[in-house]
């Protein structure tokens, strides 16, 4: 197989199929885009509860639950997948407060059936979207790979257990893995065509879109006596874009012979709540009414990468890290 890098993204001659679970939704659609161009042959899985079919914009669409072992066994044994990027899952904080067994069956329980399937077909190749949310409240910043794990809420623990299941698996098998620690995700496809489709979306860079829009009355800052510099909380926020050529480069990794590894995905840079505001003030021209109210459980006061790693394993540059592009291309 001869995979190279074209403008960013990999250019490849000749490849097994590849299924991207979750693949219609915010960040899965993003990588299919990137994919298709690169390229690939491509399925997708997904039960559409979150994700659209309009963002599906290269290869074939099979709408089913990750539950239905019967109806994934039957995407398996038709296809012959090379490798597995897999996106399906849950990923509100407070809704996994409030819902864990949903989050614990959703998220953790269908990667095993996942697993099952790669074992029982022979693909050796994942590419797993875990989250900076296993970190819970770090104790340094910016927060390395090696940084003790431990989740503060049902959302990071439910990606904790995958990842456990998945290096297990990997333990006694051949499988290889790239797991990719997001921290938090945003913007737009810089052409316009995808972009986070999600209604209600409590992503702090969408809500805030919405309420200079019109289609939020309000926007709200959670928490403002938090230890940080404006006393709102601060995250690292990585393109869309950026995250999803990410992707193809852990499975062009893969695909090369490397070794699993975990990794942080972020540009080590982080911005409060109140800088991302003025950001989108700036950029929108639009006046909007801002509430300040009390923090929401789970939610840790700072967390920023430490992303010298994924730059250094997959030669990863990435084209989108200024806090402008990333909400530029947003609204």
């Amino acid at each position: 197989m001869d995979n190279r890098k074209v403008n960013g993204a990999c250019a490849v001659d000749s490849v097994g199929k590849i299924l991207v679970t979750g693949g219609a939704g915010y960040i899965g659609s993003h990588v299919v885009k990137q994919l298709g161009q690169a390229g690939y042959d491509i399925v997708v899985y997904d039960n559409l509860s979150t994700g659209v079919a309009h963002a599906v914009l290269y290869g074939e669409l099979v709408v089913g639950d990750l539950a239905d072992t019967e109806k994934l066994d039957r995407v398996f044994a038709e296809n012959n997948f090379q490798a597995v990027l897999h996106f399906a899952a849950s990923i509100v904080v407070p809704e996994s407060i409030e819902r864990p067994l949903e989050y614990y069956s959703g998220s953790t329980a269908n990667v095993l059936n996942v697993l099952r399937c790669c074992e029982r077909y022979g693909v050796n190749q994942l590419v797993f979207s875990s989250t900076a949310a296993v970190y819970g409240e770090p104790k340094e910043n910016p927060v390395p790979e090696t940084a003790p794990t431990n989740p503060i809420n049902p959302y990071g623990i439910s990606k904790l257990m995958s990842e456990w299941i998945i290096q297990d698996y990997a333990k006694v098998s051949n499988l290889r893995y790239v797991i990719f620690r997001y921290f938090n995700v945003a913007g737009a496809d810089p052409d316009g065509q995808i972009g986070q489709y999600t209604q209600n979306a409590t992503h702090l860079i969408k809500a805030a879109c919405d309420a200079a829009l019109g289609r939020k009355p309000i926007m709200k800052i959670l928490g403002t006596d938090f230890d940080t510099p404006d006393g709102t909380g601060v995250r690292d926020f990585i393109h869309v874009a950026d995250l999803a050529q990410a992707h193809l480069d852990g499975l062009r990794y893969l695909g090369e012979g490397g070794d699993s590894e975990v990794l942080n995905c972020g540009y080590g840079q982080g911005y409060s709540v109140r800088e991302v505001i003025e950001s989108l003030l700036e950029i929108s021209k639009k006046q909007f009414t801002i509430v300040e109210t009390s923090r929401r459980q789970g939610d840790p006061g700072c967390v920023i990468s430490q992303a010298d790693k994924i730059r250094q394993v997959l030669n990863w540059f990435p084209n989108h890290a200024h806090l402008h592009s990333i909400i530029g291309t947003a609204w």
